[in-house]
C-alpha cells in the first residue's frame, strides 16, 4: 500500500511538472525508475516502473560517509584546541622571554654606563687567576708528552683485544706465546709510566662500582696495598661488633662467588668497621678500649698491640653513623696511620703516623675538624680528606695535608648509592676507595692531580 501510494505521489509530481513519465528516466540509485506509462479504458493510468536499486545499502553508506565525516570534524576540533593550547602556551613564553629581555637591556645598559669601573675590577680578577694558574703550564707540558705515550698504550690495548676477540672465534689463529709476550710488555711499561706519578691531590671522585651484596649494613673488606702483583687476597668482617670471624678470599672472583680459601678466629672483638690490612697483618681496633692489635694471617697469631693515648673509644668520638668507630685505622703511600680524637683536643680529629711493627706513634697532627661531625675519612699521600656525612648527600668536605700541617676546605662530591656508608678506606695499590654501603661491598675510582716525574728529575 505504501508502495503504491508513493508511486502515485511520484506520477503526480511529474504531471504537474509536464513532464512525460514515459520518456523521463531517474537513476536506480537515485529513485524510482519509469519505463512506460498508459491508460486503461475505464481511464486509469497504468504504468511500468522499477523499484531503486539496493535502496537501503545505500542510505548505509551514505550513513557510514557522514559519520567518517563527522568523526573528521571531531578531529579536527580536537587538534585546533591543542594548536590553541599550545599557542597560549607559546605565547606566555614569548612574554616571558620579553620581560627577561627587557631585564638584560636594563643590565647591559647598567654594565655600559659602569664598565670603566667593572673593567678594571674584573681585569684584576683575571689577573690573579692567571697568576695562580702560571705554575700549572710547565705541568701541563709535561703532560702532553704523556699524553701522546698513553695514546699510544690505547691503541695497543685495543689491537692486543682486536687480537683475543679473533682468537676467540678461531683457536690457533695466532701464536699463543706472541701474544702473551706482547701483553707482558705492554704491562710492563704501563707500570712504569704509573711509577712516574707521584703522590697528587684528590680532584674527583667516580662511581661506585657495586662489587657484591652481602652481610649486614656495617662492615668492612679489604685488600692489601702492599701485596705483590700476583697476590689478590680479600679480607671480609661484618658487622661493626660482637664478631672476630675473618673470612678470606683468594681474588676478587673468588669473593663475588663466595668461594671461601679460609677462616680466622681472633683472639679478640673489634670495634668499629675501620681496619686494614697492610704487609700481611690486620690492624683493628680492640673492643672497648683504645687498642690497636697487629695481628698476622700468615703466622696466625698477635704480633703486637699497643694503646693509643688519650684516644676516644666506644662511642666517644665516633663518625656521625656511630658504630663504636671512635678509631680508624688506614693506610696510604707513605705509610700506616690512626686517625681519632682526644678530649685534649676538644674532640677534634687527631691523626698520627704509627710505626707498623710495634705501634708506637712516630708524630701527631691535631686539626680543628669535629670527629662527631665527620661521616669518613681516608688518607691519600698523606693527605687526610674528611665527609660530612655518611648518608646521601654526603661529599668531601676537609683536608689536613701533614706535610704542609695546613688544612682547607674542599667540595668533592660522590655517589652514595645505596644511601648509608660505614666504611670508606684508600688504597693505594688499586688506586681505589674501596666502601661499605648499606650491605653492598663497592668500589670508587678517584681522580688525582699528579706532578709526573721526568727523566731529567731522577
Amino acid at each position: 500500500m505504501r508502495a503504491t501510494s508513493n508511486l502515485l505521489n511520484l506520477l503526480l509530481l511529474y504531471l504537474l511538472a509536464g513532464l512525460d513519465p514515459s520518456k523521463t528516466q531517474i537513476s536506480p540509485k537515485e529513485g524510482w525508475q519509469v519505463y512506460s506509462s498508459a491508460q486503461d479504458p475505464d481511464g486509469r493510468c497504468i504504468c511500468t516502473v522499477v523499484a531503486p536499486e539496493q535502496n537501503l545499502c545505500s542510505r548505509d553508506a551514505k550513513s557510514r560517509q557522514l559519520r567518517q565525516l563527522l568523526e573528521k570534524v571531531q578531529n579536527m576540533s580536537q587538534s585546533i584546541e591543542v594548536l590553541n593550547l599550545r599557542t597560549q602556551r607559546d605565547f606566555q613564553y614569548v612574554l616571558k622571554m620579553e620581560t627577561q629581555m627587557k631585564g638584560l637591556k636594563a643590565k647591559f645598559r647598567q654594565i655600559e654606563d659602569d664598565r670603566k669601573t667593572l673593567m678594571t675590577k674584573h681585569f684584576q680578577e683575571l689577573k690573579e687567576k692567571m697568576d695562580e694558574l702560571l705554575p700549572l703550564i710547565p705541568v701541563l707540558e709535561q703532560y702532553k708528552t704523556d699524553a701522546k705515550l698513553i695514546t699510544q698504550f690505547k691503541e695497543e690495548i685495543r689491537n692486543l683485544s682486536a687480537v683475543l676477540t679473533g682468537i676467540q672465534e678461531e683457536i690457533g689463529a695466532y701464536d699463543y706465546e706472541e701474544l702473551h709476550q706482547r701483553v707482558l710488555n705492554l704491562e710492563t711499561r704501563l707500570r712504569d709510566c704509573m711509577k712516574k706519578l707521584t703522590c697528587g691531590k684528590l680532584m674527583k671522585i667516580t662511581g661506585p662500582v657495586t662489587v657484591k651484596t652481602s652481610g649486614t649494613r656495617f662492615g668492612a673488606w679489604m685488600t692489601d696495598p702492599l701485596a705483590s702483583e700476583k697476590n689478590n687476597r680479600v679480607w671480609y668482617m661484618d658487622s661493626y661488633t660482637n664478631n672476630k670471624i675473618v673470612r678470606e678470599y683468594k681474588s676478587i672472583a673468588d669473593f663475588v662467588s663466595g668461594a671461601e680459601s679460609r677462616t680466622y678466629n681472633l683472639p679478640f672483638k673489634w670495634a668499629g668497621t675501620n681496619h686494614v690490612v697492610y704487609n700481611g697483618s690486620l690492624y683493628f681496633n680492640k673492643y672497648q678500649s683504645n687498642i690497636i692489635i697487629k695481628y698476622s694471617f700468615d703466622l696466625g697469631r698477635v704480633l703486637a698491640q699497643r694503646s693509643l693515648e688519650y684516644a676516644g673509644f666506644h662511642n666517644v668520638y665516633p663518625y656521625t653513623w656511630g658504630g663504636f668507630s671512635d678509631i680508624d685505622l688506614m693506610a696510604d703511600e707513605i705509610g700506616l696511620w690512626a686517625v681519632y680524637a682526644t678530649n685534649q683536643n676538644a674532640g677534634n680529629i687527631v691523626i698520627s703516623q704509627l710505626n707498623q711493627d710495634t705501634l708506637e706513634v712516630m708524630k701527631s697532627w691535631s686539626t680543628g675538624y669535629p670527629k662527631r661531625s665527620a661521616g669518613e675519612s681516608f688518607m691519600i699521600c698523606g693527605t687526610l680528606y674528611v665527609t660530612n656525612s655518611h648518608l646521601t648527600g654526603a661529599k668531601v668536605y676537609y683536608s689536613y695535608s701533614t706535610k704542609t700541617s695546613t688544612y682547607e676546605y674542599t667540595d668533592i662530591p660522590f655517589h652514595n648509592q645505596y644511601f648509608h656508608i660505614s666504611m670508606l678506606d684508600y688504597n693505594a695499590r688499586d688506586r681505589a676507595l674501596y666502601a661499605w654501603n648499606n650491605g653492598h661491598q663497592v668500589l670508587f675510582n678517584v681522580t688525582l692531580f699528579h706532578i709526573i716525574k721526568t727523566e731529567d728529575d731522577t
